[in-house]
């Protein structure tokens, strides 16, 4: 027994040793740029016009780069600007060496980069490699024949003997995930619109073709890339029919591709290729990767720095095709999903793309408070949350200004195709034009794409034509000129976390410990360094809510949106961000 026990002392050594490399690896302080920054997403389409066509374009960006550097942005994330036909606003790419003309020249684009470099921001590019364009030459020449160069770029089957599609599989944007070609006589995959065919990332070529337009765009000097729909890109083997889950029969594509295994195996490839010897950044918009998968995603041996998850923004949608299915949640709930993402990054060093909005999501003051909520509180209550939490904050244009979902009595009205195919098939599923227009005000796309609000001028600043999408019918209040003038205003209160978050390193260095987890009104979290504690209350509901004050011992208040410091209280929609050194 005694020998035994000597034997472990060596292994309880060994254990003890890991434990510390662990904890001190997880713990480090970040170092790469761009965990130091803040992200802003540019929908490229509704930012600035400046020719007056009525779309937004590069040179409208510009003419802005001094609005975005004094919000203390370091990072804009570009939405596709290249070649296309526009079948999904851009994310159908004929062409990922060129800019589509509407949104200006590689001149352009190269103006951007060195305009935004100078002012200590780097541009990045939304890569778009599930799918391209039908126009997109490779697939051109790929529907022209099976014994071609590029016959195997995309995937391609046969019909079933009864000549129907080769399975149940439903698009994400509604229909068949299958379309046929008459000029080569199959079927071809499409996750999303039939103008979006998939590319066969089993094709080495296909993994090559894109390395290179990767490679292409460090070179022009971007960033770093937002990978859209990376997901999908592993399909399984033999492409078996799911079970159905609407009507007709269908089984909805995500739940039988998104996350595949295999697929960290294809994106471990890509990003050895692409990112080596580089200090760019690499997002994958990751929806189907739990928080469980996130050790296997992110981190020194994962395939990504970040992944945007999706769990808070569908915390109330447990089908994503089906608007009008809604669910109540909690706070509780809401919590509980962001400390699980800081938690298995952690695991890994890893880090977090903090996110309440982006370009398919609905306004987060819309989305996650009531509807009596006051939107100016509102706003900054879910800022302080935003640029607080450990991860790199990304704000959607007009966040920063508070804005919120339209609610247009027309489905024709909307432009976006998933939101009038998510509305076609609630009609299908049985509900009433009533209630497929609610589901279509909570969650269509379009909410997130409106103008940018500049001043109180015709179309708010944005164009001096005919806007491509109405403005928002509350922008003579709500605009970047009124809101700049107004101490009291959303955008300023932005301002005034951002310079917190630049001057503090706890903000960006420090861990991360949720705090009062089953209080149904208050998300609090600390934030901690060696030298320095942050202790952050918000209060999510439209009523006064009280806390146990023990944990602000010795803290001195830096940032409050009622301005006051009652601790142990907090007024409704309240925020209070304290330091404790």
């Amino acid at each position: 027994m005694k020998h035994k026990k000597l034997y472990l002392i060596p292994l309880l050594l060994i254990f003890v040793l890991i434990s510390t490399s662990c904890c001190a690896f997880a713990e480090a302080k970040p170092d790469a740029w761009w965990q130091k920054t803040i992200a802003y997403e540019i929908y490229v389409k509704s930012f600035k016009d400046s020719d007056g066509d009525g779309i937004g374009d590069l040179r409208g960006i510009i003419s802005e780069l001094d609005y975005l550097r004094d919000l203390g942005v370091g990072v804009v994330w570009l939405t596709p600007c290249y070649a296309s036909p526009q079948a999904d606003n851009g994310y159908d790419i004929a062409d990922y060496y060129s800019i589509d003309p509407a949104y200006g020249t590689m001149e352009d684009m190269d103006t951007l980069v060195a305009e935004a470099g100078r002012r200590g921001i780097r541009i990045v590019m939304d890569l778009v490699f599930n799918h391209t364009s039908n126009q997109n030459p490779w697939f051109l020449e790929s529907r022209s024949g099976q014994d071609l160069e590029k016959s195997d770029w995309y995937i391609w089957m046969d019909a079933k003997e009864d000549g129907s599609a080769p399975n149940n599989w439903r698009s994400i944007f509604g229909g068949s995930a299958w379309t046929f070609d008459e000029t080569r006589g199959q079927y071809y995959l499409h996750t999303f619109l039939p103008e979006q065919p998939d590319l066969n990332w089993e094709n080495p070529e296909v993994q090559n073709a894109l390395i290179d337009v990767a490679k292409f765009w460090i070179e022009k000097g971007v960033g770093g890339f937002r990978m859209d729909a990376i997901a999908y890109i592993k399909k399984p083997s033999g492409f078996p029919d799911g079970e159905p889950d609407a009507a007709d029969g269908t089984c909805g594509i995500h739940g039988m591709t998104a996350n595949t295994p295999g697929i960290l195996d294809l994106l471990h490839t890509f990003r050895d290729a692409v990112q080596t010897d580089t200090d760019i950044f690499m997002v994958g918009e990751t929806n189907g990767v739990s928080a469980e998968d996130l050790p296997l995603w992110v981190g020194e041996n994962g395939v990504f720095d970040m992944v945007f998850e999706f769990g808070h923004v569908l915390i109330d949608l447990p089908d994503e095709m089906n608007w009008c299915k809604t669910r109540p949640w909690t706070l509780p709930e809401l919590k509980q999903i962001f400390t699980a993402s800081q938690e298995k990054t952690l695991l890994t060093g890893g880090w977090v793309a903090m996110f309440l909005e982006n370009h398919d999501q609905p306004r987060s003051i819309s989305h996650f408070l009531p509807e009596n909520a006051d939107r100016t509180a509102g706003g900054k209550m879910l800022a302080t949350l935003l640029l607080t939490m450990r991860g790199t904050p990304f704000i959607m244009q007009g966040e920063e200004l508070g804005f919120v979902n339209v609610a247009w009595d027309d489905i024709g009205q909307y432009n976006d195709v998933s939101t009038r195919n998510h509305y076609a098939f609630a009609i299908k599923e049985g509900y009433t034009e009533a209630e497929a227009l609610s589901g279509v005000h909570r969650f269509a796309r379009d909410s997130s794409r409106t103008p940018m609000q500049w001043d109180t001028s015709a179309n708010a600043g944005f164009t001096a034509g005919t806007p491509w999408l109405p403005v928002h019918d509350d922008y003579e209040t709500v605009n970047v000129a009124s809101e700049r003038d107004d101490p009291a205003s959303v955008l300023n209160w932005y301002c005034s976390l951002a310079k917190l978050r630049a001057n503090e390193p706890v903000f960006t260095e420090g861990n991360y410990t949720e705090i009062f987890h089953d209080d149904e009104k208050i998300f609090a979290f600390s934030r901690e360094t060696e030298d320095t504690k942050a202790v952050i209350l918000i209060n999510f509901s439209t009523e006064t809510a009280s806390y146990d004050p023990a944990c602000l011992e010795g803290a001195e208040l830096v940032l409050s949106i009622s301005g006051q410091d009652d601790r142990g209280m907090l007024m409704p929609l309240d925020a209070a961000v304290y330091l404790i050194r």
